[in-house]
């Protein structure tokens, strides 16, 4: 289904005096509302957030995004989808520091949020319920990760989080995976440990803009 680029909605929230940010990537037939106030409660007196629509109108829920064509065999609309999330970051870095921008992704946001961490220096990655593209691979130590999955999850198995921490450790990244009693979703008893590890990664002083 081609993307229609027009409706990759930029939403922002949180306190824009303050320095630190955080980009939210939606999951799989959600949309860019979707996480917003959580991102709000997460980033509350630390700065910022925007959340990011996907490209893609999903095939089946009115209203809803995808990122690429997930039931397409190999995904073969991955490579542009994260080709052109690369580049709205970058974009959003002319306006904060890579060190006090920080992503998080739920399900299919969050394997773009991987991809993320593969490729900017960004101050750390929090990527929820997800899993590896093919041939995902980190050529270099990737920004610190934390890692949520619930043991419960019949829609991306926790299986797919366990081959992320895999792949960060092979490569030398400072990375810890947090497992609950949880079904897809982003669980309550996890968002003080994604708070605090915001607080140890977002680097919160003015910084110089040429970063």
């Amino acid at each position: 289904m081609p993307g229609d680029t027009q409706l990759a909605v930029t939403l922002h929230g949180g306190d824009p005096t303050a320095p630190g940010r955080l980009v939210l990537l939606h999951g799989w037939g959600a949309d860019a509302h979707d996480l917003l106030d959580l991102g709000e409660v997460l980033m509350r007196g630390m700065g910022d957030v925007v959340a990011l629509g996907a490209p893609e109108a999903h095939p089946s829920i009115p209203g809803g995004r995808q990122w690429y064509d997930i039931d397409a065999p190999g995904w073969p609309g991955a490579g542009a989808a994260v080709d052109a999330l690369t580049a709205r970051l970058r974009a959003l870095a002319e306006e904060r520091p890579w060190k006090s921008t920080a992503v998080l992704g739920f399900s299919q946001g969050a394997a773009m949020a991987m991809e993320l961490a593969r490729a900017l220096p960004l101050a750390g990655v929090v990527a929820c319920s997800g899993y590896p593209h093919q041939h995902l691979a980190f050529a270099a130590p990737p920004p610190p990760l934390l890692l949520i999955h619930g043991d419960g999850d019949a829609v991306v198995p926790p299986l797919a989080s366990q081959r992320l921490l895999e792949l960060a450790r092979e490569a030398g990244g400072a990375v810890e995976l947090l497992r609950y009693p949880a079904e897809h979703t982003i669980p309550t008893a996890a968002l003080g440990p994604i708070r605090g590890f915001l607080e140890r990664v977002l680097v919160l002083t003015a910084v110089d803009p040429g970063h």
